[in-house]
């Protein structure tokens, strides 16, 4: 979902005009300094729709506040986060609990105990305090939440009158659960359904997640429940509704830009980033994903027309 794998290749991609020249990023040296803004920012993106939209719009804001901007998308958080350690990307969304998870395992290694949970408050604190040493701000996060959800069709979700997962729990309903094989062992996935909610999954089908076909099985029949993202902009196409984690198993992953603070860490960033926090919401972020994804309108134009129609952007 929010750990792309990248194919290696150390070249970034510039949006709309190809590969980006110059050194690639292990060639070039970190950037020191106070907080601070530089005329010319880059922002980052991780390649998805989610986080194309994201950045089209940071870069969108911050042009408004005056900045240059361009867009480099790596797919490959080992390449980007590095990168905007040492100043090569300025800026990138980023997703609370799962960062917080990533860097806390780069410091501490992979066997660390995670930091993140579904206390965003907890969270972020963590999430500062390990970007803080690594030269990077964590701005405030807004409304939106990109985690992991689960998915029901609508008809079956009627029949058993289930708005919640734990609904689904006291309806003591075996259920497969269409997902990736690590959801065996998890504890945000197959583990917690059961121990959170007393979900009775009978076996994990190992489709993917949120795959077409984890979608296909679930509205077939096939298996009752399926793992997904909360920003999924093809759930209607499967007649598939998202059951809410009414007792917070997931973790705080709210959507936060993370700057790199020598160069981006002024208050002129924050104010222009800031602006989209009020507005945007977990909803119509999946709505602009299905612009993209389903309508196959471009990222910049769902983004700018997105702004514009919050007031964000002038006319």
């Amino acid at each position: 979902m929010r750990r792309p794998r990248g194919s290696g290749v150390l070249c970034l991609v510039l949006l709309a005009t190809g590969c980006a020249a110059g050194p690639a990023l292990e060639d070039r040296g970190a950037v020191p300094g106070q907080p601070g803004d530089g005329d010319r920012l880059v922002v980052g993106s991780a390649g998805f729709t989610g986080s194309d939209l994201l950045a089209q719009m940071y870069a969108l804001l911050l042009q408004d506040a005056g900045y240059r901007t361009r867009i480099l998308s790596v797919t490959n958080r080992e390449l980007y986060e590095p990168a905007l350690e040492n100043g090569q990307i300025d800026v990138v969304p980023e997703y609370a609990a799962t960062f917080a998870d990533w860097l806390n395992a780069k410091a501490h290694g992979a066997d660390a105990p995670t930091v993140g949970s579904p206390d965003l408050t907890a969270t972020m604190a963590a999430l500062r305090a390990l970007a803080g040493p690594r030269g990077l701000t964590v701005l405030d996060p807004g409304r939106a939440v990109d985690q992991n959800a689960f998915a029901v069709t609508a008809a079956y979700a009627a029949e058993h009158r289930l708005k919640t997962l734990g609904d689904l729990g006291a309806a003591r309903l075996p259920v497969r659960l269409a997902a990736g094989d690590e959801c065996v062992r998890r504890p945000y996935c197959a583990p917690g359904l059961k121990e959170v909610y007393g979900i009775d999954v009978t076996a994990v089908d190992p489709k993917g997640v949120g795959t077409t076909q984890s979608k296909q099985a679930v509205q077939s029949g096939q298996d009752q429940l399926v793992l997904t993202t909360t920003t999924d902009a093809t759930l209607d196409a499967f007649g598939l509704v998202l059951l809410d984690d009414d007792k917070h198993l997931q973790n705080a992953d709210f959507i936060v830009p993370v700057v790199n603070r020598a160069r981006a860490g002024g208050e002129r960033v924050t104010r222009a980033l800031a602006r989209l926090n009020t507005v945007l919401t977990t909803a119509e972020l999946a709505h602009l994903n299905e612009r993209v994804d389903s309508w196959r309108r471009l990222p910049e134009d769902v983004a700018r027309n997105y702004l514009t129609e919050k007031g964000l952007l002038p006319r």
